[in-house]
């Protein structure tokens, strides 16, 4: 069908599925019915969640897997619930596209206090344009098309999020077809991409023992395969962020793991920092992926390159593209490097579980490692499941998924669901304290309904364990609920209650076995035990929030 006959709606749910979009998470209410209708009777298929908040985590967990994602809500009270996690999908660079209704043109000047308006009608846009890379609201039918194609073309070139307000009126108003000027195509300039690339390559070919620190911006533009072909061709050692973990397979003999400063393995710490040329490619230099500031980084002897800054040593280089600046070092005169001693996370093969043994976080982390394989994507909450998850073998590419930046709680139910909705060959195995999941675990009754079944571990320890070491109290306590029976309530899945190692074996291998619907697996622990990386982290950051005598 031309573009010139379709309706505005129907011009929005072409872009979104023509960019791979055949999913979509969201709420509905009266100002986004209209389109509701329009996606139904389209190829995309509509995925309704229990709360906003969810269908934002869902969309947000669908564009880290393939590569573009998507949630509709309705004006405000819809719209405004999903600008946390579009604030996550900001600083941690994924590319999710807000749609919310509003309320038609044609209505507003008749009734100023329309139902759900904050202050102004423009209020929600205003919000939303500090949590995105662009913002429309699609008033006019006229130039909606453009507009539409402004925003998704500015989604996809720097990877963030972007907003589109639909007024109800004027999702079903027949579109016109404008031809959106060509966007200047960012590019580096040549001649300060040689001068950088041929600085770094004289760095690299001169320095003792290089390393490459891969980061998370490597995935969000599709860049592993030239580290792994520049990977194969200098035989250089590479780390990943924790924010960047399974940017590259860990299976591969020059992996040496997560680089996380003091908060990580020593033996990849001591490796990294022993660097005399390390080579940060795509990195967010956050404070999560720099231990909280105990990383040992010497600016003299690094080259960082991410989307929006080039340093080699003190030198800065504008106009110059990671994606043009890692294909310039993949092209250079890079010499090889011969096989040396280097750390490497070694997977575990068995797990022995003691029978009647308490479970605790380091035993429970090196079960889950024995129990992971190659059609499993690891969901991972803020907390021990992202800290001890740091260290899991992953074996494939973009298997690990975790808000490793922004740390919202209550990411990773939802995000599984958008992960098998993304790729339904992956199973998600969902790692979530107990008090991330009393803030969106009922998202499981929308895994249900859609006959998902990821295998979500508990780690119950009766509140926020992340945050007592730094200060205690009985705001750190949640109710405990009875989560095994979860499945009770919802008429489906397996619910599992363990407390020691040979009980969480046994969940284990019922949960895999069990197909077509979740598996929820309580794992009771002390409030106290944590995994030392989380031990270190707490108490790095408990020295600033603990109150100072005077």
């Amino acid at each position: 069908m031309a573009s010139s006959v379709l309706t505005v709606g129907e011009y929005l749910i072409e872009r979104l599925y023509s960019h791979g979009v055949h999913h979509i998470f969201g709420v509905p209410g009266d100002y986004v019915l209209g389109f509701f209708k329009q996606l139904c009777d389209s190829p995309i298929k509509v995925i309704n969640t229990c709360d906003e908040q969810g269908a934002g985590f869902a969309a947000d967990a669908y564009a880290r897997v393939r590569g573009l994602g998507a949630v509709c809500v309705t004006y405000c009270v819809g719209g405004l619930k999903v600008a946390n996690t579009t604030a996550q999908a900001y600083a941690e660079k994924s590319p999710v596209v807000v749609i919310s209704g509003a309320p038609g043109t044609n209505e507003r000047h008749k009734n100023p206090l329309l139902h759900h308006k904050v202050r102004e009608f423009d209020t929600q846009l205003k919000v939303f344009e500090q949590l995105t890379v662009a913002a429309t609201v699609l008033d006019d039918p006229q130039t909606a098309f453009c507009e539409i194609d402004r925003v998704f073309e500015a989604a996809l070139r720097y990877r963030r999020p972007v907003y589109i307000e639909l007024p109800r009126n004027v999702a079903r108003a027949t579109g016109s077809a404008c031809h959106l000027r060509e966007l200047p195509q960012e590019t580096s300039d040549p001649a300060t991409l040689g001068e950088a690339v041929k600085e770094a390559v004289a760095r690299i070919n001169a320095s003792r023992q290089p390393v490459i620190l891969a980061g998370e911006e490597l995935h969000r533009f599709a860049l592993q395969p030239l580290l792994a072909q520049l990977i194969e061709k200098t035989n250089i050692p590479v780390a990943s962020t924790i924010l960047g973990k399974s940017v590259f397979p860990e299976s591969h003999p020059r992996y040496l793991g997560v680089y996380e400063g003091a908060m990580g393995r020593e033996d990849v710490r001591d490796y990294v920092e022993a660097s005399d040329c390390l080579v940060l490619l795509g990195a967010l230099m956050t404070d999560m992926n720099l231990g909280i500031y105990t990383a040992n980084l010497d600016p003299r002897r690094s080259i960082y390159c991410a989307t929006e800054k080039l340093t080699i040593g003190y030198h800065s280089y504008e106009d110059v593209r990671l994606q043009d600046f890692a294909a310039g070092l993949l092209a250079g005169e890079i010499e090889r490097r011969v096989d040396g001693p280097t750390p490497h996370p070694l997977p575990l093969a068995q797990f022995q579980p003691v029978q009647d043994r308490p479970m605790t976080v380091l035993r429970l982390f090196q079960q889950l490692n024995a129990f992971l394989d190659d059609e499993t994507i690891v969901v991972a909450d803020p907390g021990d499941a992202l800290f001890a998850g740091a260290d899991l073998f992953i074996p494939g590419k973009t298997r690990f998924l975790a808000p490793a930046y922004y740390a919202s709680l209550g990411f990773a139910v939802p995000a599984a669901l958008g992960a098998q909705m993304a790729d339904a060959r992956l199973r998600p195995l969902v790692l979530v304290g107990d008090g991330a999941f009393q803030m969106s675990g009922l998202e499981l009754s929308t895994i249900a309904r859609f006959g998902l079944d990821p295998i979500v571990v508990l780690l119950n320890n009766r509140g926020y364990g992340t945050e007592r070491p730094m200060q205690d109290g009985s705001f750190n306590d949640v109710l405990n609920w009875n989560y095994s029976r979860l499945p009770e309530l919802l008429g489906t899945g397996r619910g599992f209650e363990v407390s020691t190692e040979d009980q969480l074996a046994a969940a284990l291998h019922e949960a895999r076995r069990h197909r077509g619907s979740f598996s929820l697996i309580d794992v009771h622990l002390e409030p106290g035990d944590l995994s030392p990386a989380l031990r270190r982290m707490t108490d790095s950051m408990g020295q600033r929030v603990r109150p100072a005598a005077v």
